[in-house]
């Protein structure tokens, strides 16, 4: 009797696979629960290397790229995965968006990073308003944007905290100088 010399090759080309693997947070998308909350958690990395950046114009010049790139790789991704609109294991969209919700953060620290990562998710699966209206573009531009919308709401929630902070006298997420 002959061995059975099939297997379950990859399908798609290099490039597909590649943009599947770099959609899906190198994997992780694939085999986790919850895969944009637990793979988006490597955007607090990419969101506090791009607030090092001392320029705000080169901060936003780093993100639109990231966020062109992101659109391109998921939207090959989906189309490889063969999924819906966005698949659930595609995350890269929930990594590249985080570094907007810091943009205009007074400092970088843990309770500036959770906070905002935690108002980012709310707002990314809670989907309200534009949210849900950008959800619906096409293609990895969808995919994309209803979390860079859900970014921009995170990082407006982020101010209106730190103001309240302010205005309060209190200081649980900037550090008291």
């Amino acid at each position: 009797m002959q061995a059975d010399d099939t297997h379950d090759e990859p399908t798609g080309s290099l490039g597909e696979r590649l943009a599947v693997w770099l959609a899906t947070g190198l994997g992780l998308g694939l085999v986790t629960p919850a895969p944009g909350t637990i793979a988006g958690l490597w955007g607090l990395g990419v969101g506090a290397a791009v607030a090092q950046i001392s320029d705000l114009g080169a901060q936003i010049g780093v993100i639109v790229m990231l966020l062109i790139a992101a659109v391109w790789i998921c939207g090959v991704a989906a189309r490889a995965l063969g999924g819906g609109s966005d698949p659930g294991a595609i995350v890269l969209d929930e990594i590249v968006v985080l570094p907007i919700v810091y943009l205009v953060a007074p400092e970088m620290n843990w309770a500036i990073l959770l906070t905002g990562y935690v108002l980012f998710r709310i707002c990314d699966i809670w989907k309200p308003g534009l949210v849900r209206v950008a959800e619906r573009l096409p293609g990895g531009f969808g995919i994309v944007a209803d979390d860079a919308v859900a970014a921009v709401l995170a990082a407006l929630l982020l101010q209106i905290l730190l103001w309240i902070e302010q205005a309060a006298g209190v200081k649980w997420l900037v550090a008291s100088a």
